[in-house]
Order: structure tokens, then sequence, then C-alpha cells
């Protein structure tokens, strides 16, 4: 299992490679653009603005993404 883990301010999100199918809804959802799609895969490099709302866990077709707030 490939699983990318993103820390910064208290805030841990995951993002399993394995089941992300690359579909960009956590970019596009995203209001402060903490997600990026780097080959096909979400990364979240931004994570320092993140702001908790956790669309990007909501959206995620694929339950991909863990979120430390939701």
């Amino acid at each position: 299992m490939v699983v990318k883990k993103y820390e910064a301010n208290g805030i841990t999100i995951e993002i399993d490679h394995d089941k992300c199918v690359g579909a960009g809804e956590c970019v596009d959802v995203c209001p402060v653009e903490v997600f990026e799609l780097v080959d096909d895969k979400a990364t979240a490099p931004n994570i320092k603005e993140c702001t908790e709302c956790c669309l990007c866990v909501d959206s995620c077709p694929s339950s991909a993404i863990s979120h430390s707030s939701c």
C-alpha cells in the first residue's frame, strides 16, 4: 500500500495512492488549493493552507483521503 502523509499545523492528511483514481475532485472542491494532481494522483503540497473543512474527504469518489479533522 502506498500512502502519502502530509502534516502541518497539527493537521494530517493521508492519501492512499492505491485507491486514488486521479479524479481531481479534491483539487476542484478545496477552497484554499491544498491539493494538486501529480502523475494522476492527488497530493497535498499546500497543507499549511488547510482550513479543515473536510470537503476533500467528502468529495473523493474512491475514499482515498483521510483527514485528522474529519
